[in-house]
């Protein structure tokens, strides 16, 4: 392969939805930069790949950019991967792109699979676009003001959440849009996905009675949630779906 940054995409949660090329880019890498070496290091030993991890993440990204620079410029191929999806989506890598772009070095992409285009074929909201919002902020105040601005899209907005603050979000959202439809998928392409189709109070309703003190045994695994846009029909809600993995 000619030197330069790579951009990889790795699979959201089954390990084989990773691509022939990625893991042939990966192969040819001299080192990997990935958000966590030790999440990297479970996909690289299913394919018995041996490659140099380097942890870059958010609080060590900005010094991770002379790393790649360098050893770009020495002619080697460097490689981007975060734990799940693809770097720069709602994840680290921007910095690194930026920084190879600004010294006017090669980058390249391996796109992989994302569970933003996987929740929006989900969810089966008939538009000709989506807003990707990614996660909204921590704070509850900055939380509400933005849920506030985005209570009038016209398309679907695309929400990424934590396990440990999904129920949050969704009292805020049912505080603000309880007639609103509203798509959740928890655990994408891994042994125990669910997907709940239903407005926002339903959907709330259905994760709270599960709840019992602990908002993890609750809500389990990463969250991607898809708001329908404003002015959609209201429908009745439907039932929970639990898929057999692919």
């Amino acid at each position: 392969m000619k030197s330069g940054l790579y951009i990889i995409g790795t699979p959201i949660g089954n390990l084989e939805d990773i691509s022939a090329r990625a893991l042939e880019t990966l192969r040819g890498a001299n080192i990997i930069l990935a958000e966590d070496t030790r999440h990297t290091r479970i996909l690289l030993d299913r394919y018995q790949i041996r490659a140099v991890l380097i942890s870059c993440h958010q609080f060590n990204e900005a010094s991770r950019g002379p790393v790649a620079i360098a050893r770009i410029q020495a002619g080697q191929v460097v490689a981007l991967v975060t734990n799940a999806g693809m770097p720069g989506v709602s994840d680290p890598g921007a910095h690194i792109v930026n920084a190879c772009r600004k010294a006017g070095l090669p980058v390249t992409v391996i796109p992989g699979p994302s569970s933003v285009t996987a929740a929006m074929a989900l969810c089966g909201f008939i538009t000709g676009g989506f807003h990707c919002e990614g996660f909204l902020p921590r704070k509850e105040g900055a939380r509400k003001k933005r849920m506030e601005q985005l209570r009038n899209e016209p398309v679907p907005v695309v929400m990424l959440e934590s396990p440990y603050r999904c129920l949050k979000v969704l009292a805020d959202l049912n505080a603000l849009l309880p007639e609103r439809d509203l798509f959740l998928a928890r655990e994408l392409t891994k042994l125990h996905e669910e997907c709940l189709w239903g407005t926002v109070a339903d959907i709330y309703r259905r994760l709270t009675e599960r709840h019992t003190g602990n908002v993890a045994r609750a809500v389990r695994g990463e969250i991607v949630m898809v708001l329908a846009p404003a002015g959609r029909p209201k429908r009745e809600a439907e039932p929970s779906q639990k898929l057999d993995p692919p």
